[in-house]
């Protein structure tokens, strides 16, 4: 005869105290993650048209591609794009430090970590999160265009994320850019020769990014995308139904 498995419950558990503030514990998370859903929404949903730049956040002042993403952002928030950073140092700060100069808000959505992450000073708009869901939710609901500058671990999770995301229709398709040829180039190289071959990704999910290191090119890419798709002005303002996410 099979034993039944015992799942115990909170309820049952011999150390009620311990059950109940674990319960209050996983309750009170919720709630925080609710509360930053309704800050970003409140702060960032008349912030249109606007632009993600992703990148590392431990490349410095001295990189070229802090230079890069600078002269980026500048360009993106003088044609009237707000540009969304994480809100730290490196890529972050560039990204910042060129829409602060601009004409459109240069916005950051910080996150709280022991390590790495503080908040640099060019932020019109300066949001902080607890949680990496809401943060990464908040980047790609309200992104028009995603540029990636070369990173590391989270620089890649989220350009997964948006390509995943564009990739199986659960949110409209928005241009992706990557910018920094050399940096790339293995990695477009290991998709076409692991990925593609084996199936695990259709060729044509390939286009889904651009390959731009001239930051008025970037520009340009962006505008086409746009006018390509007759979207009727050249800087999209959408209405909260048709942001990137389909909620």
């Amino acid at each position: 005869m099979t034993k039944r498995k015992v799942i115990p419950s909170l309820r049952s558990l011999a150390d009620q105290e311990r059950a109940t503030a674990k319960k209050a514990r996983a309750s009170w998370q919720m709630f925080t993650i609710m509360a930053e859903f309704i800050e970003a929404t409140e702060y960032l949903s008349e912030i249109r048209p606007a632009v993600s730049i992703y990148g590392s956040a431990r490349l410095k002042p001295n990189s070229p591609y802090y230079k890069l993403a600078t002269q980026i952002a500048r360009k993106l928030s003088d044609a009237g794009f707000a540009v969304i950073s994480g809100g730290g140092p490196g890529i972050m700060e560039a990204a910042n430090k060129g829409a602060h100069a601009g004409k459109a808000p240069s916005v950051g959505l910080n996150i709280e970590l022991p390590h790495e992450q503080s908040g640099n000073q060019w932020q019109d708009i300066s949001l902080r999160f607890r949680h990496f869901f809401t943060r990464k939710v908040t980047f790609v609901k309200n992104s028009d265009a995603v540029i990636v500058m070369p990173g590391g671990f989270g620089t890649l999770d989220e350009l997964a994320e948006v390509l995943t995301l564009i990739q199986t229709k659960k949110s409209r398709h928005v241009p992706i850019i990557l910018v920094g040829a050399e940096f790339w180039e293995g990695l477009l190289a290991w998709f076409k020769s692991a990925l593609i071959p084996m199936g695990l990704i259709n060729p044509t999910d390939i286009d889904l990014m651009q390959v731009i290191d001239n930051p008025d090119q970037v520009l340009e890419a962006v505008l086409k995308f746009y006018e390509d798709r007759e979207e009727g002005e050249v800087h999209p303002v959408k209405s909260e139904e048709d942001r990137m996410f389909y909620l």
